[in-house]
C-alpha cells in the first residue's frame, strides 16, 4: 500500500557535516516505501538538484526541489563579527518552474553577495524572489525555533508574521520535528501553541 507521507526536509551528502544520505540510495528507499514524492533541501546549496531530479524520475517519485537557506540576522551584506555570525535556517521549496528559477536566484545571491561564514539570505532577497516558493520555519535552528527556545514567543510570532507577509499565509508552514530531543519538543510545542 503506497504511503502518503512525504519528507520535505531532507539533506544529502551535499550538506557538509550534516547530511549522510547518498541521493540514489535516498530516492531508492523512498520508492521502496512507495512514497509519492520526496524533497531535497541541502544547507545553502543546490549541488544535488539535477542528480536528485533524474533519480526521482527514474524511480517514479515526484521530485521536490528546495534548499534550507541561512538567514542573516540583519542583511546579507552586513559583516560585523559581533552582530552577523548568527544565522537562522529557513526551508524553501519550489512549487513550480518559476519557484525553481527563483530558488536558484536566491541561492546564487546568497553565495555571491551574502557569503559570510555561510551563504546568507535576507528579507529583501526573499521578497524579491518569493514567487513560486513555499517556506517552512525549519528546525530549532530557524529563527522561530531560536526565539521559542529563548522563551520569547512575541518575537517568534513577529518573525512568523514577517514570513507570512513575504510568502503569503498559504505558502508558509510551521515545521515541527520529533527526533526525541528535548529542544525539538519545546520548539514543536511553541509552534503549535
Amino acid at each position: 500500500m503506497p504511503s502518503n507521507f512525504v519528507h520535505l526536509h531532507v539533506h544529502s551528502e551535499y550538506s557538509l557535516l550534516d547530511g549522510a544520505c547518498r541521493i540514489k540510495e535516498l530516492v531508492g528507499r523512498a520508492a521502496e516505501l512507495e512514497m509519492p514524492a520526496l524533497a531535497l533541501t541541502d544547507h545553502g546549496v543546490m549541488y544535488g538538484a539535477i542528480g536528485f531530479y533524474k533519480a526521482c524520475l527514474a524511480a517514479k517519485v515526484k521530485p521536490i526541489l528546495g534548499c534550507e537557506v541561512y538567514c542573516a540576522t540583519r542583511t546579507r551584506f552586513d559583516r560585523d563579527s559581533e552582530l552577523d555570525r548568527g544565522l537562522g535556517h529557513l526551508v524553501l521549496l519550489a512549487k513550480d518552474m518559476t519557484g525553481y528559477q527563483n530558488l536558484m536566484k536566491i541561492v546564487t545571491s546568497a553565495n555571491l553577495d551574502g557569503f559570510y561564514y555561510k551563504p546568507r539570505v535576507d528579507t529583501e532577497l526573499l521578497g524579491q524572489y518569493r514567487e513560486g516558493l513555499i517556506a517552512s520555519t525549519a528546525c530549532q535552528q530557524g529563527f522561530a525555533g531560536q526565539y521559542i527556545l529563548q522563551e520569547d514567543m512575541a518575537r517568534a510570532r513577529q518573525y512568523v508574521e514577517g514570513l507570512a507577509d513575504i510568502f503569503g499565509r498559504d505558502n508558509l508552514y510551521l515545521e515541527v520535528m520529533d527526533h526525541d530531543y528535548p529542544d525539538e519538543k519545546k520548539v514543536a510545542a511553541g509552534k503549535i501553541a
